[in-house]
């Protein structure tokens, strides 16, 4: 005899939820997955009526969910928020181009605004030309320093107030496992904040933190939302992985374990007596950074002088010192990133205008990648 559902007691149960065993149906899954996420966003205070919100977009599960949720948060429970896609093309064939055509999809059927930002845009470098440069060893290093610059840069370009992501309860346990086994103490004190900061001026935060990543797929599966599925190319040798797999292990022998973890990381506390590295800015881009020379630049000097370890691990001691006597072999490949300061000074000007209600500048003729006149971008920052 079919179950019935444990909320309604009426409708047939099609689903188990992870999180909590409960026998739902269909829509009492929709409505108690939609107000799991509004509870979260409010209890956390994470936004205030008028901002502009930028929703990290790849066209994966995770993202496409949350514009959608978002989108239909917005209009439910009226926040009154400005939503943008942003999107950021690491310059991946046969994965990110594809992966961007669903962003595209995503754009036209949720109306919202979209922008494109790429790494060789940016940077100079796609991250096909970094693997083909550095191998598949360490390339993911390269690539999540990238993005998270991007972003911020991304928002600048579009004068955000915030970025959102999709990053799930199983991602953040996963990052807590992998700062427990490195034992990266700053960065285990961080990764169970719902609200972070990133520029110093844009705040990014994390809806999905309580939302297993099971539900996520149910829930795309259920509603029939348009996303892509493949798996990065170079991903396969990721540190990330074997943590992963761990968590599933956990998973099938504890179902909580996912939910367990993320309450104990963030139940540890660093001692006061630990010094954490203090924050500054880069002196070449001006992005924050614990260092005078931030990751980004770091691993870019490196890129064009021949020497990919620098900047990476501990090989990037020995690789620092080897450079010094190493002759000065330029690639020819990177660009300047445009100085942060000047991205800020651009951003409030938009703003300003935007507010006096003054005419903002014109958007560029081929604006598939751009907001137009809601876009920031200096000249040399977006094509």
């Amino acid at each position: 005899m079919p179950r019935q559902c444990d909320i309604c007691q009426t409708a047939r149960a099609i689903i188990r939820r992870p999180k909590t065993g409960q026998r739902i149906c269909k829509e009492c899954f929709f409505y108690v997955f939609e107000t799991e996420v509004h509870h979260t966003i409010v209890d956390n205070r994470l936004f205030s009526r008028g901002d502009r919100i930028g929703i990290g977009a790849s066209g994966g599960k995770d993202s496409t969910v949350l514009a959608y949720v978002m989108k239909t948060l917005n209009e439910r429970y009226d926040y009154g928020l400005n939503l943008f896609l942003l999107s950021i093309d690491e310059g991946i064939s046969g994965y990110r181009d594809d992966s961007l055509e669903t962003v595209k999809r995503n754009q036209q059927q949720y109306e919202l605004p979209l922008k494109i930002v790429s790494y060789e845009q940016l940077y100079g470098w796609s991250m096909d030309a970094i693997v083909e440069t550095v191998g598949r060893k360490n390339n993911c290093t390269f690539c999540g320093v990238f993005r998270r610059q991007a972003l911020d840069r991304g928002a600048l370009m579009l004068d955000l107030d915030h970025i959102v992501t999709g990053h799930n309860a199983d991602d953040i346990a996963e990052t807590i496992l992998m700062n427990v086994l490195r034992g990266d103490i700053p960065r285990l004190g961080r990764c169970t904040e719902i609200s972070t900061t990133g520029d110093s001026y844009i705040g990014r935060s994390k809806p999905f933190k309580y939302a297993y990543e099971k539900e996520i797929v149910m829930y795309a599966y259920l509603k029939r939302l348009d996303y892509f599925s493949t798996e990065c190319t170079y991903s396969p040798n990721a540190y990330r992985g074997y943590a992963r797999q761990f968590l599933k292990d956990l998973e099938a022998v504890r179902p909580s374990a996912i939910i367990d973890i993320i309450h104990a990381g963030e139940a540890m506390k660093v001692a006061d007596s630990v010094q954490l590295p203090s924050l500054t800015s880069c002196q070449r881009c001006g992005y924050i950074s614990s260092n005078a020379v931030c990751k980004a630049c770091t691993l870019l000097e490196g890129l064009e002088r021949g020497i990919p370890k620098l900047g990476i691990s501990k090989a990037a001691r020995h690789a620092e010192v080897a450079a010094t006597d190493a002759p000065t072999i330029r690639s020819g490949k990177a660009v300047e990133p445009v100085h942060f300061e000047r991205l800020r000074e651009k951003a409030l000007e938009i703003r300003r205008q935007r507010l006096e209600g003054a005419p903002l500048p014109t958007a560029p003729a081929d604006s598939e990648s751009c907001c137009g006149s809601s876009c920031a971008c200096t000249g040399d920052a977006c094509s």
